[in-house]
């Protein structure tokens, strides 16, 4: 049976981290703020967001290239769809979450200045464009969201409820050598 490498588990979980941290950043755009404290946070939310970005793109690079344990035999089809219809759900909305965050900063007239060197913006005023794309990306993080708590809860139900492996693939960092 193949596992997940180490790695692929600890960009999962530094993914889970980053992005739990991100929510919390872009939860605050919604509510009133000074000028300068929504400029700090977008500049928050773009590097958060563009750290997601490099961790993605390696995820899906070692996914394709490593694979992922198959799901146990005993799981019912309907469960099979579904887990894979989550997980593609993920990759998917992650990438458009990439993909409509960096236009929609290039859309803002302020600049998105990460990692102190880099403007995401064009600061060019295109409001229009703006709105456009926020909605796409407001849209693609609210289910992102939903899918993110149905993908925990199935983590638990087969740890806790199932007791099969389908959770501790993602958890086991340790391999335990039996001494003979």
């Amino acid at each position: 049976m193949i596992d997940y490498l180490r790695a692929q588990k600890v960009i999962h979980w530094l993914m889970a981290i980053v992005i739990m941290l991100d929510l919390n950043v872009a939860q605050k755009f919604g509510g009133d703020m000074e000028l300068w404290d929504r400029l700090e946070s977008r500049v928050d939310h773009a590097t958060a967001g563009l750290i997601v970005t490099f961790l993605f793109i390696l995820r899906i690079f070692l996914r394709f290239l490593y694979g992922a344990p198959s799901l146990p035999e005993s799981m019912p089809g309907w469960q099979v769809v579904m887990a894979k219809t989550g997980h593609y759900g993920l990759y998917f909305l992650m990438g458009l979450l990439i993909v409509s965050g960096i236009a929609s900063a290039n859309f803002t007239s302020d600049p998105i200045v990460v990692f102190g060197t880099f403007n995401l913006s064009s600061e060019v005023d295109n409001s229009n464009m703006f709105n456009l794309i926020r909605g796409v990306h407001e849209f693609a993080t609210n289910a992102i969201i939903a899918l993110i708590v149905i993908h925990i809860l199935a983590a638990l139900y087969h740890h806790f409820i199932v007791k099969d492996d389908t959770t501790k693939n993602m958890t086991k960092f340790w391999t335990r050598k039996t001494v003979k």
